[in-house]
C-alpha cells in the first residue's frame, strides 16, 4: 500500500480504539457519498486528500500527507432540539482535533497540523438539516 494509505489506515485504527463522548465508529473511503436515509446514524469518514513530496536531505524524502476526516449525521426531522444536537457534533469533533494532537504518531508519520475550516457546513445544514464538518490533518513522513 502507499504511505497515505497507511496513514489513514493508522488514523481509522487510532479513532476506533478511542472512546469519545459519542460511539465512533471510524472507516476509510475514498467516495464519502452515502444515502441521506443512512446519514441518521453518525458517519465519521477518513479520506486521503493529498501529498506533497520534498527533498530533505541528499538521502531524505519528506511527505507532507494530508487526511480528511469528516463528521456528519442527519438531524431529527423536529427542529427543537437542533442546538444542542449541533454542538454536541462540534463538541465530538473538537475532540477528535484533539486526540489526534494528543496522540502526535501514526504509524511512521508525524502530526503537524489541524484544519477545521470552515467548522461545518451551512448549506449541508439548510438543504439537507445534515450536519457535516471536515478536519484536515496534517501528517510529516521523512523517508
Amino acid at each position: 500500500m502507499s504511505a497515505i494509505t497507511d496513514i489513514a489506515d493508522a488514523v481509522v485504527t487510532a479513532l476506533n480504539g478511542h472512546t469519545f463522548s459519542q460511539p465512533v465508529t471510524a472507516a476509510r473511503c475514498y467516495v464519502p457519498v452515502f444515502d441521506l436515509k443512512e446519514m441518521k446514524d453518525l458517519h465519521v469518514t477518513v479520506v486521503p486528500r493529498g501529498l506533497e513530496m520534498s527533498t530533505a536531505s541528499r538521502s531524505l524524502l519528506q511527505s507532507d500527507v494530508q487526511i480528511d476526516v469528516a463528521v456528519q449525521k442527519k438531524l431529527p426531522a423536529d427542529s427543537t432540539g437542533d442546538s444542542a444536537a449541533i454542538d454536541a457534533l462540534m463538541g465530538l469533533v473538537q475532540e477528535i482535533a484533539e486526540f489526534v494532537r494528543a496522540t502526535g504518531r501514526f504509524g511512521e508519520a508525524l502530526w503537524v497540523k489541524t484544519e477545521n475550516k470552515p467548522i461545518y457546513s451551512p448549506e449541508h445544514l439548510e438543504q439537507l438539516r445534515q450536519f457535516t464538518s471536515v478536519l484536515t490533518l496534517t501528517f510529516k513522513l521523512m523517508r
